[in-house]
């Protein structure tokens, strides 16, 4: 669900009074330890310092979730150097690793409009999710196909599967079911395919993997 007017004005205000002090509490912490480094060994410490830095990611999260849908910086780009970049960024990403990612594209597919940088992010984030989900040895795909005057984009994973009864709710803010998750970020995915008049949607199956596929227009009505 997009935040309102209202509520994006709420949402600024928490992030810019919380980001503040925060930034001040990390910094001292770090002095302390580069002036102290047996903290390192202090009990606690480290947990401590992943809880600000776990907070830091909260706020950024929460900033990108709240201006998600502000006006995008549209333009009319070729799409396979873009899906080229991003797949060659995430192989890159987990190239120390014996995850399997594969990519294909559909020769016929040319431009697109839209915000570059927020479709960049929704796809990383997508592909990350599906890294965090899959097996050790598993693997990932992402393949892009054309279909009249709309591109879909599929992500397709072999983890650990999303269950039914969680399914309907993956897309509400703060709702994860991972570890050290901030629960923005498929919020945040969401909230800038519907800007782009597309849509977004997951099929899933506990232990076998999840699907995302994503239907964007290759143009855009406000262009």
């Amino acid at each position: 669900m997009l935040p309102n007017k209202d509520e994006q004005l709420v949402i600024s205000k928490i992030s810019h009074e919380l980001r503040n002090p925060l930034t001040i509490i990390y910094s001292t912490l770090q002095l302390i330890e580069s002036r102290h480094p047996e903290t390192r060994t202090f009990d606690h410490w480290q947990e401590l310092m992943q809880d600000v830095e776990f907070m830091s990611v909260l706020l950024d999260d929460l900033s990108r979730f709240n201006h998600a849908a502000d006006a995008l910086n549209l333009s009319t780009f070729s799409f396979r150097p873009f899906w080229e970049y991003i797949s060659l960024s995430f192989a890159a990403s987990i190239a120390d690793t014996k995850l399997e990612y594969s990519s294909k594209i559909d020769p016929s597919i040319n431009q697109i409009t839209g915000d570059k940088t927020k479709l960049q992010e929704v796809f990383l984030n997508l592909l990350r999710n599906a890294a965090d989900a899959a097996k050790p040895d598993g693997s990932i795909s992402m393949t892009a196909t054309q279909k009249a005057d709309s591109i879909i984009i599929t992500v397709k994973d072999t983890g650990c599967g999303i269950s039914k009864d969680r399914l309907s709710s993956i897309f509400e803010p703060f709702t994860t079911y991972k570890k050290n998750g901030t629960g923005l970020g498929l919020s945040i995915c969401q909230n800038i395919i519907q800007a782009h008049h597309g849509t977004i949607a997951v099929h899933s199956t506990p232990e076998k993997g999840s699907i995302f596929q994503i239907t964007l227009p290759t143009k855009q009505s406000s262009y």
